[in-house]
């Protein structure tokens, strides 16, 4: 299994000499704070939490995978105390609002966090990294009860969230679904249905999980114009805020994927569950949006993580591995052959790679700044043309980069030959 090393070299130039982030910053509302030097240290502690903590768990992750039993999901070994070394290192706070515990810096420098967790471990940083979605579609469009309620459990990591979007018959259709949401007395929802492919949907790392949820009220229009957005949690919160009696939510099965083994993909079941109205009635992919947006941006940088790990391992092998001689004479004389590396079309495949992962870093990081001045930019000027490109960006980074980085890491595993398809390699 390749060994992640952070490649800090690349971030720093892309942030400081492509899209100087010092100016950047200096630019936004409430940014104050975020100095170079501050930057610069938390990069390099983020970098080391995702080496030495995450990267060692990846090869733990897809061998074991998740377990289900009738009491929930249990993750593999060491998932859960490598999620409360994040938890209290606060790293769920980075850039999240102040207003709930958060540490307020902006939200392109979380997408650093990100790209390194997700690259050393994605199964693992699904986890938390769905909880960032949750959050954004909360404080945009939640009450001010549930702010209080669900934001800071969240933002401090006790809690995390999900999206519940996708039922049997209708994935990228969600004019379809079927889940039903219909009004109690005391100003809730029961809500029933049942979701599938629901990431980090249930798990044994924090004792909450909120879910955000598209059902369907009584009498709606049919179509998407007729969806609402809830918000689900896992135990009901008490009196006290802590998580109290379980709600009827649970998990029927976990899927049996071909990869991201450590993350539970899951089958919810939404029985009669009590739920809370998010947003307007009828508007809830409009407020969902929110959340798939946060979503696009992580997946696109899954493409960018597939890239770079990919390359760090083909690479390793290709200065390793000997075959044959350079066609310009040897370049291990004193060796059997040469390092694979000396041949072009391994050499063409490494740079391809290399140029993949490096133009995917980029535009993501581009396109986190312009959200920064989305939320924090200082006219109202700034702030719709940062929108209007935000909105361009974020499916291309999407699709484009999870394409793009699925031919690099199938590059990748042909360096490695043969051994590329064996599992103990990590290709």
């Amino acid at each position: 299994m390749p060994e992640y090393k952070a490649p800090l070299r690349d971030i720093k130039f892309v942030m400081n000499e492509l899209l100087d982030s010092e100016a950047h910053y200096v630019s936004l509302e409430g940014a104050e704070d975020a100095t170079p030097e501050l930057i610069d240290a938390i990069i390099q502690e983020g970098a080391k939490f995702a080496e030495q903590v995450l990267s060692p768990l990846n090869a733990v992750g897809d061998r074991e995978g998740c377990t289900w039993s009738e009491d929930g999901v249990k993750t593999p070994s060491g998932f859960k105390e490598a999620y409360d070394k994040y938890v209290e290192g606060g790293w769920p706070s980075l850039a999240a609002h102040p207003n709930y515990g958060g540490q307020g810096l902006p939200d392109s420098l979380g997408i650093v966090m990100s790209e390194m967790n997700g690259t050393a471990n994605w199964s693992w940083g699904m986890y938390p990294g769905l909880s960032h979605g949750a959050i954004n579609t909360l404080e945009a469009h939640g009450t001010e009860e549930q702010k209080q309620t669900y934001l800071s459990k969240m933002i401090s990591g006790e809690w995390t969230g999900t999206m519940c979007l996708t039922e049997s018959h209708c994935g990228s259709d969600l004019g379809t679904l079927r889940t039903k949401a219909e009004p109690s007395s005391d100003g809730s929802y029961s809500i029933t249905g049942t979701k599938i492919f629901i990431s980090a949907g249930e798990h044994d790392m924090t004792d909450n999980i909120i879910h955000i949820v598209l059902a369907r009220l009584p009498g709606a229009p049919a179509g998407t114009k007729g969806i609402s957005l809830f918000v689900v949690p896992k135990c009901l919160p008490a009196a006290d805020g802590s998580a109290g009696e379980r709600n009827a939510v649970s998990c029927g099965s976990i899927e049996h994927k071909m990869g991201i083994h450590g993350n539970a993909t899951c089958v919810m079941n939404f029985d009669g569950a009590k739920g809370w109205l998010i947003g307007p009635e009828n508007r809830g992919l409009n407020c969902m949006f929110t959340f798939m947006n946060v979503a696009r941006i992580g997946t696109a940088i899954q493409g960018l993580g597939a890239a770079e790990l990919g390359f760090q391992g083909s690479l390793a092998y290709a200065k390793d591995r000997l075959a044959m001689r350079s066609l310009s004479g040897a370049k291990n004389p004193e060796g059997i052959a040469d390092p694979i590396i000396v041949h072009p079309d391994v050499r063409r495949m490494l740079l391809t790679q290399k140029a993949v992962a490096e133009g995917a870093r980029a535009l993501i990081y581009m396109t986190a700044q312009k959200a920064d001045l989305v939320e924090r930019g200082k006219t109202e000027e700034e702030r719709k043309d940062a929108d209007e490109l935000l909105g361009f960006l974020t499916p291309i980074a999407k699709a484009f980069l999870t394409e793009i980085g699925y031919e690099a890491a199938t590059l990748g595993m042909q360096v490695f030959g043969g051994h590329g398809f064996i599992s103990e390699w990590g290709m």
